[in-house]
């Protein structure tokens, strides 16, 4: 059997993040989750922050990153935790999806034409990769931060 991707079962009914639902209205509803879930979902951090992610060469995602962590200690300065947990999570997926074009030709791991087996890794963009560690550093710095940390374990705590 093949290492088939999670996004195959996916149950959106039970997903913890919706669109729509205003999370900087409703921020109660806002579960930290693993990794980037809800990023691509949850409004209005998705606009705000999606409209400057980028990483098709280094200066992109440079200026990418650079915009994205200016928006986390922002979001930080203002105590908005879901604004700062979306910034990262951003920050996140540069890094994660960088790395996948670096890796796989097109950005593609999985065949969907032949029972989604894994492609051929090394067939990727070298470029790519120098896009990864910038987004990479920031990322760790966003982790990092503080204040960030204490207000993401208070929020995991008491809300998940």
């Amino acid at each position: 059997m093949t290492n088939r991707p999670s996004y195959l079962d996916f149950d959106k009914s039970s997903y913890a993040w919706k669109p729509d639902i205003n999370y900087r209205e409703h921020p109660e509803l806002y579960r930290v989750g693993k990794g980037e879930q809800g990023v691509l979902i949850c409004e209005p951090y998705k606009s705000e922050i999606g409209q400057y992610w980028r990483f098709l060469n280094e200066d992109v995602a440079e200026q990418s990153s650079e915009k994205i962590f200016d928006l986390f200690e922002t979001y930080i300065a203002n105590g908005d935790f879901v604004g700062a947990d979306m910034a990262r999570k951003y920050l996140q997926m540069g890094y994660t999806r960088a790395r996948r074009y670096a890796n796989y030709k097109g950005g593609k791991k999985y065949d969907a034409n032949d029972d989604y087996a894994e492609m051929e890794r090394g067939t990727g963009e070298p470029e790519k990769a120098a896009a990864a560690a910038i987004f990479y550093k920031r990322w760790q710095a966003a982790e990092g931060d503080i204040v960030y940390s204490s207000l993401r374990k208070k929020w995991k705590h008491e809300r998940g």
